[in-house]
Parts: C-alpha cells; structure tokens; sequence
C-alpha cells in the first residue's frame, strides 16, 4: 500500500463537516484562555490539588474573596469589591454546571479525533482510505467510512478523477455501489475518460450495477430513498452515451433496458454525430439492428454528414442489413452531403441493387421509381 499524506484543506473540510460533528483542533492549538484559566489550580505552590469532581472552582481559591478561609454557600455570590465578582462570574461560566469529566469521554474523545485523522489523509495516487477500501476488496472498511466520511470525501476524485463509485462499479462491488447511492453521492461524476459510474458499468456489462444507477420508474425498497440519478444522455470524451456503449457490446437487454429508463435511442454521439443504429450497422450486428428499430429507432437517422444506416450499410456491401433497413421503410434516394444516395454507393452490387429502386428516368426533372425486382 502506498505511503499515506495529508491533504490540506479536505482534511479541515473532513474534520469540519463531517462523520463526528465539532470542529477540530489541531495539535497543540487551545481555546482562547479556556485551557490557561482551568490550568490554575494545576500550577506549583497549590496546597490541594483540584478535586476532579469540582463542577466549578471554590470561592476560597479566587484572590481577594471575602470567602478565604470561610466555607460559604458555593452558590451565592460573597464577594462585593470591584474586579473580582466579575472573575468570579466569568469563571462560572465558563466553568458551567456541574458536568464531572470522566477518562472515558476523553478517551472516547481521542478515539474520535483518530478516527478522523484516518479518514482525512490521501495516498501518493490521491486515494482516500475508501477508494482503498475498495481496490483491497475490504467491504467492512468501506462501509465504515461511508458512514463516517462526509459526501464531500464520499465523491472525492483519485488522480485519475475515479470517485469510490466508479472503482466499486469497476469492481462490480453491489453492495458498495448500493451504500454510496444511497448515500446521495454525485452519480454525473466523469473521470479522466469522461466516463460516468454508468457508462463503466455498460462498459462491464453488469446488468446489477446498470439497474442501480438507473432512474427506475418502480424503485426497489429502500432505493427510493436516492438522492441523485444519473443522466442517460451525458457523454464521455469520445462522444458516446450509455447506450451507445451498450450498442457497440451488443447487448440487446441492456440496450433495452436504458432506452425503458429513458435513454434516448436517436442520440448522436459528439464526434459524428452516429446514432446507436449507425453503430449497430457499422459493427454488421443484425440482431442489435432489429432490437432498435423494435425500440422505435429512427431508421433514416442522419450523421453531420448526412449519412443515414443505408448508407453505411450499402457502402459496406452488408446486404443482410440493408434488406432490414429497407423493410423498416428506410428512404432509398436520402442523399448524404456529397450529394450520394444509398443507390450511388451500391454500384456494381447487385445483390443490394436489388433492394434498391432506379431514379434514372424523369419526367420533368423528377425521379421516376422503377424497382429492379423481376417478378
């Protein structure tokens, strides 16, 4: 394990915010006078030492009291002279009711402060105690300190910008993943890839994390309790959502799955503008062409170039799929930027050209339909 540091303002964040209230001290800093004024009945010189079951300290011990000497009722005041009542009153105060200090709180005290220095520090990667948790596959720890750390901690990026969430999704950790979710943590959260927990998760193909990030519409028991969802349509740095990555997996549940929950089955990725059905064509996947057009896919979706599937499926000579794409109604004469249609590109294939009408006769500068089709 690498070498543990602090990290500076997180920690004062942690030790402010968080697992066990109060604000921290550091070492070696005291109140304002507090400590310097409780400390005087510890000073050199005392003839009695402070009785630790004192709520307050005796009148007798305060300069210049009438009391010296006198045992007095400790709740009425017996000093009349200018100064010195106030000393009194202020030491009262400060001192408060009767509340004997026990070495278990100060141990239980300690303890806590501990806790908190743990959950406060960093790894050289800029790994927090629960992002170890997790590599280590140490559930109990990670449970722990989901529920000591504040969210700040909870959503807190490695040097690789991966939070807690996407190592345990990365490590296919449910019950990890649940407790964070559940914990409100940010779900939208990118690492260095732009990739969120969900689109790891389509990555893994686990259909059990996949269903625990999703917006449910029916939420299962204690899930409803979430705080945060994740968006379907956000986008990694290379353009793609979620259901483009599960396009591009080919898997048909988890495809259907996304697009049930809200996903948009006619997003364009951010580099092409590729819908999932270009990608379903560009991988010759007839079984995931068949399931988005069944999803109610756009079938003459068109890229930045204007490309829609027939395109991509007739320039790659895929007659399988062009037929599919035909049946569904795909328009035959969708001219892309370079002024092509489906039929330009299909040149010298006959077993596409078959699929295809001719638009080589007009009349009056419109294209007359004529099928290649022999009957």
């Amino acid at each position: 394990m690498s070498e543990i540091r602090s990290y500076g303002e997180k920690k004062e964040m942690l030790l402010e915010g968080g697992g066990g209230g109060g604000a921290y001290l550091e070492e070696g800093q005291c109140d304002s006078g507090i400590d310097f004024i409780r400390s005087l009945q510890g000073q050199p010189g005392e003839a009695e030492p402070r009785s630790p079951a004192a709520g307050r300290i005796p009148l007798d011990k305060i300069p210049g009291s009438h009391s010296q000497g006198k045992e007095e009722p400790a709740d009425e005041r017996l000093d009349s002279s200018y100064g010195s009542s106030s000393i009194v009153e202020s030491l009262t105060g400060l001192q408060g009711e009767p509340n004997p200090v026990k070495e278990e709180d100060n141990e239980e005290e300690r303890l806590r402060q501990q806790l908190l220095e743990i959950l406060a520090f960093l790894s050289e990667e800029g790994d927090t105690l629960l992002h170890l948790a997790i590599i280590h596959c140490m559930p109990s720890i990670a449970f722990c300190c989901i529920a000591q750390m504040p969210l700040e901690v909870l959503e807190f990026q490695n040097d690789l910008f991966q939070t807690p969430l996407h190592l345990s999704v990365y490590l296919e950790q449910f019950e990890v993943v649940k407790a964070l979710i559940l914990k409100g943590v940010n779900t939208a959260l990118q690492d260095r890839n732009g990739n969120t927990a969900l689109h790891l998760a389509c990555e893994q193909q686990s259909l059990e994390c996949v269903e625990l990030l999703l917006p449910l519409k029916k939420p299962v028991s204690d899930m409803q309790t979430r705080k945060s969802l994740q968006d379907l349509q956000l986008q990694n740095w290379q353009g793609l959502s979620c259901l483009h990555i599960s396009t591009l997996k080919g898997n048909l549940h988890l495809m259907a799955l996304l697009v049930q929950n809200g996903a948009d089955i006619n997003v364009q990725d951010g580099t092409s503008g590729k819908t999932p059905l270009h990608l379903a064509v560009e991988n010759h996947d007839e079984m995931a062409v068949r399931q988005l057009l069944r999803l109610g896919a756009q079938v003459d979706s068109q890229m930045y170039n204007g490309c829609t599937p027939l395109h991509l499926a007739v320039g790659r000579n895929d007659a399988a799929i062009a037929a599919i794409l035909c049946h569904s109604g795909a328009d035959t004469l969708l001219r892309n930027m370079e002024n092509e249609t489906a039929q330009d590109l299909a040149d010298g294939n006959n077993d596409i050209l078959t699929l295809l009408p001719f638009d080589d006769l007009k009349i009056s500068g419109k294209p007359v339909m004529c099928s290649s089709r022999t009957s």
